[in-house]
């Protein structure tokens, strides 16, 4: 039986093999590699305190992540196909590493999160 995500360290480890994946990945690797200001020893860390405030409710993360992924978009066009790797991507990470309430978590949110950030990103494209 695996783990559930429990602490910093699991989400640490969470985070540090998606990214892993993600800058391998044929399909959304290039959009980190080419997004302007992206720096990934800034950004792992931030990805970090982002989802320890959502599965461990620990407070830190400062910021809005559907704004940046805006932004993002108006230089490199993100497409429904990319937010699904991306989801493929956590998803699978999740299930190598950990199982239990707050893996399950971990993936609804991030179901969530991608819906809501195709939406916005959908929307802001069309004005």
């Amino acid at each position: 039986m695996k783990p559930d995500i429990e602490n910093t360290a699991d989400i640490t480890l969470l985070v540090d093999t998606f990214y892993t994946k993600v800058f391998e990945d044929d399909i959304i690797g290039y959009v980190f590699k080419q997004a302007p200001g992206f720096n990934k020893a800034t950004h792992l860390p931030l990805m970090v305190t982002f989802w320890q405030a959502l599965l461990l409710g620990m407070p830190g993360y400062k910021g809005n992540a559907t704004l940046k992924h805006v932004e993002l978009s108006k230089h490199i066009p993100l497409s429904a196909s990319h937010f699904e790797r991306w989801l493929q991507l956590w998803q699978a990470t999740v299930l190598q590493l950990f199982e239990g309430e707050k893996a399950n978590m971990a993936i609804a949110k991030a179901q969530s999160i991608g819906a809501i950030m195709q939406y916005k990103v959908t929307q802001t494209s069309m004005l």
